[in-house]
């Protein structure tokens, strides 16, 4: 992976396909510890958003590494005190060897990068959430045994995992449909670079219809309906979005072998049904398991462990 030394993330399309099948060839081996590696260096977390499993996969995966881990907490630093991004990023440049944001705009990660000589990490935006899809993928390969040729349908709000899921599948030669509320697509020039990806090989539907989007799909795939930032809307989502709940009804109409995964955290009985999360065809603990097992490809592979 020395392609990928000292390499940023900040969105999916910045990696190639077998760059993206190496890092997950390298995930699995390290999951199951045929490879092991070694790499002591330090990463700081700078969060502005709130955070289970990305602050603590990142954090694990870097001890696991022989690491050590800063958790540049806002509120405790003089980011919150409204010093400029590119001194920020200018300062932590010199102490850090790597760092993963969790911000809201995605220009504040590009501007950071920009400043910042060591690599950056989308931990995630409001545009994109790429670490999450590495782990996605993982998980589909490990149930399916290959990518190429599957179908990804993901149902609900057009938010930043449906963007970073649409440029993922097309990076891996994988079929994608998003079926979402009119008015709630996911972002349109997403949409144009992740069909130029696919270059006609695979698909990249945008849809309103969840029954048509779902049949014979091998993968069902939702998140909330009112992601960080817009909780007070999450009422009046509710009725709109209800159509969109991956429930047992739902379920029935993919193929016989589908898999269903939710990003988390998940509203039980909202966007997905209890009954499906906790079924037989559920793959949520493997996908958040294996946040732990690509971010930790990722990091070894940007810090050319050994």
């Amino acid at each position: 992976m020395a392609a990928l030394i000292g390499r940023d993330l900040l969105s999916l399309a910045d990696f190639t396909n077998q760059e993206v099948q190496e890092l997950l060839t390298l995930a699995t081996q390290l999951k199951s510890q045929k490879v092991k590696l070694q790499c002591h260096k330090v990463l700081g977390l700078l969060f502005s958003k709130a955070s289970t499993r990305t602050r603590v996969s990142f954090t694990v995966a870097m001890y696991q590494l022989g690491g050590q881990v800063i958790d540049l907490n806002p509120n405790v630093t003089q980011v919150s005190r409204g010093e400029p991004v590119q001194d920020t990023a200018r300062v932590l440049d010199r102490y850090l060897d790597v760092l993963a944001i969790r911000t809201f705009a995605q220009q504040e990660l590009e501007t950071f990068a920009s400043y910042a000589k060591i690599p950056v990490i989308n931990a995630l935006t409001d545009l994109e959430h790429p670490c999450q899809v590495l782990a996605d993928l993982m998980t589909i390969e490990e149930s399916f045994g290959d990518l190429a040729g599957l179908t990804l349908t993901y149902v609900g709000d057009g938010n930043n995992v449906a963007n970073s899921l649409m440029l993922g599948c097309a990076l891996v030669g994988m079929n994608v449909r998003i079926a979402t509320p009119a008015g709630y697509e996911p972002n349109p020039k997403v949409v144009e670079q992740a069909r130029a990806i696919a270059n006609n090989k695979t698909q990249v539907i945008i849809t309103n219809d969840p029954e048509a989007a779902v049949k014979h799909v091998n993968v069902l795939y939702t998140d909330v309906w009112a992601s960080m930032g817009q909780e007070e809307e999450a009422d009046d989502r509710m009725p709109i979005f209800q159509p969109y709940q991956i429930n047992e009804n739902l379920l029935s109409i993919a193929d016989a072998n589908a898999i269903v995964l939710h990003c988390l955290p998940a509203h039980r009985d909202e966007e997905i049904t209890d009954a499906v999360m906790e079924g037989a065809q559920s793959r949520i603990w493997e996908q958040a398991e294996n946040r732990m097992h690509a971010q930790k490809a990722l990091l070894a592979s940007i810090l050319g462990a050994e």
